[in-house]
């Protein structure tokens, strides 16, 4: 199939400031991606609460009223990556098109690990050490089809998140590795870019001769480590564009970013928490070396996603300072006359929130 010619796409926010950022690593640029793939890990409860709903029983918004929330951030085009499921994709990437219009960037879950299977009931594939597995292909995110590899360049997906969770077991990891390693020499063969998400081990002290309670003696380092160590074999035609991984703290965050300046530091939310917690968590990691942060549940919890985001890039911009941000969050929030979850001087407050991906 012959890719369609589509002029006068806009140019995309992610394209410009990577460029930046590895071209000049101290530069005042920051990606946002709003994480909208937890349909691939929570099952009905992935769209959030509905009004008057508890947590852990529901009732729980719709995948339409999710996708709704997509559509509106993408229309306001703070974010500069939207991730979501193939099947998201499907509908709002190819068949709407949404994205044609806007600097925005759409990408797809490549792989869904054992460990981010989290329905309910008895979730105990959360607490095995985590299996490679894949339910999408490079084809589907970019047409919808598994038989059709070029498109129209203004729609689908030409962006994928692969994600990694290893766990101190040469042979767990082996296997891990072995499929990113597969899907990293298709994406190189087709020109599929991708960035690579890396989580803490999930299940370490349930690996086989490992004693209970028993997990490697630095976490962060362990992560970092694993991180240069797996790209080290990789050439720059099948590198991650940027990674994705837990904020490692200051000196090993620091340490990672500097290592090799062409691989751009991102982190992950984890869970909600509250909005300083968001927005504190994106000025320090920027502040030791992250260029990219990747919200899912802070955002999809916030009260009025939109203001949320709002003030999330003006502090990833450096516009305000993350205790300013939470105010005038608040401040929007009484103006769209929007109850907030929480006091002003409770969201004020800091709690670390889980780096998992069921935390």
């Amino acid at each position: 199939m012959t890719p369609m010619k589509s002029a006068h796409l806009p140019q995309k926010s992610l394209d410009l400031k990577l460029a930046r950022i590895v071209a000049d690593p101290s530069c005042r640029d920051f990606i946002l991606a709003d994480a909208k793939d937890a349909d691939m890990a929570f099952g009905v409860a992935a769209p959030g609460l509905a009004p008057g709903g508890v947590a852990g029983r529901g009732p729980y918004r719709s995948i339409h009223d999710y996708r709704d929330e997509i559509r509106g951030l993408v229309g306001q085009g703070l974010v500069d990556i939207m991730l979501m499921s193939a099947s998201t994709s499907e509908v709002l990437a190819i068949e709407e098109n949404i994205f044609a219009a806007t600097a925005v960037t759409p990408a797809v879950r490549m792989n869904d690990t054992t460990d981010i299977w989290l329905a309910a009931g008895t979730g105990s594939y959360a607490r095995q050490p985590a299996l490679p597995f894949s339910t999408t292909t490079i084809a589907q995110a970019r047409t919808g089809r598994v038989d059709s590899i070029e498109a129209d360049p203004g729609r689908g997906a030409n962006l994928g998140l692969f994600s990694l969770t290893l766990n101190d077991d040469a042979m767990l990891d082996r296997a891990m590795l072995e499929a990113y390693g597969a899907f990293r020499i298709e994406a190189e063969r087709t020109g599929f870019r991708h960035f690579l998400e890396v989580f803490f081990p999930n299940a370490v002290d349930r690996v086989p001769g490992r004693a209970a309670g028993e997990k490697p003696r630095d976490i962060a380092r362990f992560l970092a480590d694993h991180v240069a160590r797996a790209l080290a074999g990789v050439p720059r035609a099948g590198r991650p564009i940027f990674l994705k991984i837990p904020y490692l703290g200051p000196e090993v965050t620091e340490q990672l970013a500097a290592y090799d300046r062409s691989v751009v530091v991102g982190i992950l939310g984890g869970g909600a928490g509250t909005t300083h917690d968001a927005f504190g968590l994106v000025a320090e990691a920027k502040r030791h070396g992250a260029r990219v942060a990747l919200f899912g549940r802070k955002i999809n919890a916030a009260e009025h996603q939109p203001a949320f985001v709002k003030f999330l890039r003006a502090v990833a911009d450096g516009d305000l300072a993350a205790e300013e941000g939470v105010r005038a969050y608040h401040g929007e929030l009484a103006t769209l006359g929007v109850e907030p979850h929480r006091t002003l001087d409770a969201d004020l407050a800091r709690a670390p929130t889980s780096a998992a991906y069921g935390g």
